[in-house]
This record gives C-alpha cells, structure tokens and sequence, in this order.
C-alpha cells in the first residue's frame, strides 16, 4: 500500500464524525454531521433513514462530499477531504454489516424497513496535514 493510502486508511478505517454535503432541490449543498466509516477500497458508509433529507436529495443528486478526520483540535494530525458518488443501499446483506447496537436508538433492527445505508464511492480523496500548504491527494 503506498503511502498516501496507508495514511487515508488510518484516518478511515475508524468510526468517526464526519460532515456530508448534498445537493439540494434548488441546487445549493447542504452538509450535516453523520457517523462514517471507510473500507480499504475507501467506500464509505453511513448508516441513516430511508425518510432523512439526505436520502432524497442523493437519489435526486448522487454527488457528495466528506469532510472527515479531525476528532479534537488537540490530537488532530490530518483530515480528509472526499469527494463522490452516493448510493442508496437497501439489501440485507448491506444493512447487515452496518448494523450495530448503537443504532438501536433510531432503528428496531437491521430490517427495519426505515433503515437504509448510504455508500459513497470517492472519485478523489485529499489528505490535508495540519502544517501542509497542498494536500497529498488520490484519485480513483
């Protein structure tokens, strides 16, 4: 794994915060915090309502982008800047492997028909250290 993916997996490989911007019906973005995590093909996923705002206006404007990485100013060595495509998961198998007991407070289980899980597939992914003046980027 190179460098720079070693680096963009540690940062996405944790549960963590993160900002998603969408698109909205007027065409104007409009972020929200969610809980995110990434895979080693640095898909990322956040579980949600099949009702949120967030899921209508994916569906009408896959284009999406994260801001993540920055747990508290005082431990705070990078972040993440990830630009994508959103999609809207509904199977099983999906819902399944999101699924944790934290998510009991939204959901009956990970088939509660409310759940659904949205997967972003980054296009381009900037690496932004504290310090650094051009991020070290990846793209797709």
């Amino acid at each position: 794994m190179s460098d720079v993916r070693q680096k963009i997996w540690e940062v996405l490989g944790q549960p963590q915060l993160a900002s998603l911007a969408t698109v909205t019906e007027e065409g104007q973005p409009w972020a929200r915090y969610v809980m995110a995590i990434g895979d080693k093909d640095f898909t990322v996923r956040v579980a949600t309502s099949i009702h949120s705002r967030k899921v209508g206006q994916i569906e009408a404007n896959s284009e999406v982008h994260l801001n993540l990485g920055i747990a508290s100013l005082e431990s705070a060595e990078c972040y993440l800047q990830v630009a994508g495509r959103a999609e809207i998961k509904k199977d099983d198998s999906t819902r399944r492997s999101m699924w944790s007991d934290n998510l009991k407070a939204y959901f009956s289980g990970h088939d509660d028909p409310s759940y659904c899980v949205i997967e972003i597939k980054p296009r381009r992914i900037e690496l932004w250290t504290m310090t650094s003046k051009e991020p070290e980027v990846w793209v797709a």
